[in-house]
């Protein structure tokens, strides 16, 4: 049997073409919608675009015919916008008193169940909203396209017990064929099944059906880029991954102080100064504001972007060495890098640090290209992300799916563990999720007891 789907706001503002995304069954829109997209349509940031985005393939559906007695949809979906029942408004209990644009919704969602044969679901991604529905008597779900199981989310490793000789094959020849599946550019740690502390670490080359090419880890990845040396297993992993330039994108995911950024930071300069495979290194992240938006700091661009960058500023300075207080000037100079610093490679063309807010309509080509923070971001702003990149450009995302500030996405839709999910069998991705943090022994035992 067909369903009814009533919509929130919300789930139009976190993905533009959900109206299309519900099959053959009806997709109905509150007319209080349409005000409030107009409210949301003169932001600037992704909210707005999509804002903007909906009232225009609502005004085009609008020449098809009644959009109040609904739109035929090609894949087989009606689309309608309902009005509000004055008199069903009247019925809400006294406690919902004052919040009209959800009120509104409900008594759409009521007066639909009231005379509709089929099932009558509510969407919306406001939890407060479903719980409301719920006590009103109405299904209510979250906008479910896009997810993904946080708790079986890949990690990018595997652990495989094997014979000895294999280990020293792999030492031997930096190369071992393995019976079994993998993922394209999985991490692999090999483990002796009579001697677990004899181990070797492998990234995974070809990946077939019923057997793997594996290769050993990248020697720089071992030793170390500009100073920063990994700390352990998963460390290594992640700068085999970023320094391996048939990889275009890579994926790291893990809590505060794991190195996520500080690893892509130093192996991107090590890329772009160094080896020079890359013209730029270009760091972004989104600004999301509690309350105020960039425009209302004061100063010129590069004084509003300093307190959403600062984290970007702390990276380098670690890199070069701008803050330990046991590095004389002579050691700081042996690297050109260090005499340098970050706004010398910025004035010289090598480095570009801005919010997302501009990245789109770019197209950018032969760049390392750095987005930290992307849990805050939707899977439709990662798209947009990653449709910029150009030929011989690196992606490389990292953020932490338990620290999200945006108020449309959660652990299980955001962009970051969206494209995890979906990269995962693609040759053209790696990823690896971090779990040790290194940042100090005090920020590893508050993640682990607060």
């Amino acid at each position: 049997m067909k369903k009814t789907f009533v919509l929130d706001t919300n789930v139009l503002l976190y993905d533009p073409t959900a109206m299309r995304r519900f099959e053959d069954n009806e997709v109905v829109l509150p007319m209080t919608i349409i005000e409030e997209l107009d409210r949301f349509k003169k932001q600037p940031e992704m909210i707005g675009r999509n804002a903007r985005q909906v009232s225009r393939e609502l005004d085009d559906l609008r020449s098809q015919g009644n959009i109040i007695k609904g739109i035929d949809l090609e894949n087989g979906g009606l689309l309608r916008v309902a009005l509000c029942d004055r008199e069903t408004l009247k019925t809400l209990p006294i406690e919902l008193e004052g919040d009209r644009n959800d009120n509104a919704i409900l008594a759409v969602a009521l007066e639909l169940k009231k005379h509709c044969q089929c099932r009558v679901v509510m969407v919306s991604k406001d939890t407060n909203l479903r719980i409301k529905a719920d006590a009103l008597g109405l299904e209510a779900e979250d906008y479910e396209t896009n997810k993904v199981d946080i708790s079986e989310l890949y990690t990018g490793l595997a652990e495989v017990t094997v014979r000895s000789d294999k280990i020293d094959q792999l030492f031997k020849h930096d190369a071992i064929t393995l019976e079994g599946e993998f993922c394209p550019n999985q991490a692999v740690m090999l483990v002796d099944e009579i001697n677990p502390s004899h181990t070797a670490l492998a990234i995974v080359k070809d990946c077939h059906q019923h057997s793997s090419k594996l290769v050993a880890l990248n020697e720089i990845a071992n030793a170390g880029v500009l100073g920063i040396k990994a700390r352990n297993r998963e460390q290594k992993f992640a700068l085999d991954l970023l320094l391996n330039d048939a990889i275009p994108l890579v994926t790291l995911v893990g809590k505060a102080g794991t190195g996520k950024t500080l690893l892509a930071i130093a192996v991107g300069l090590h890329k772009v100064s160094d080896e020079h495979s890359y013209t730029r290194l270009l760091i972004s992240r989104p600004v999301i504001p509690m309350g105020k938006d960039i425009g209302y700091l004061p100063g010129d661009i590069k004084e509003k972007l300093t307190p959403w960058m600062q984290p970007i500023y702390d990276n380098f300075d670690l890199i070069f060495g701008a803050q330990s207080p046991k590095d004389t000037k002579e050691k700081r100079s042996l690297h050109p890098h260090v005499r340098r610093g970050h706004e010398d490679l910025i004035e010289r063309g090598l480095l570009q640090i801005e919010p997302l807010t501009y990245i789109r309509g770019r197209t950018i080509p032969q760049q390392f290209l750095i987005v930290d923070e992307a849990q805050n971001l939707t899977p439709h702003e990662v798209k947009t992300i990653l449709t910029r990149a150009g030929e011989g450009t690196k992606v490389v995302l990292t953020g932490d799916p338990e620290q999200i500030d945006s108020p449309f996405i959660d652990a299980a839709s955001n962009g970051l563990t969206y494209v995890v999910e979906r990269f995962k069998n693609d040759p053209l991705a790696g990823h690896i999720t971090l779990s040790k943090g290194e940042r100090s022994p005090l920020a590893e035992r508050s993640t682990e007891l607060l």
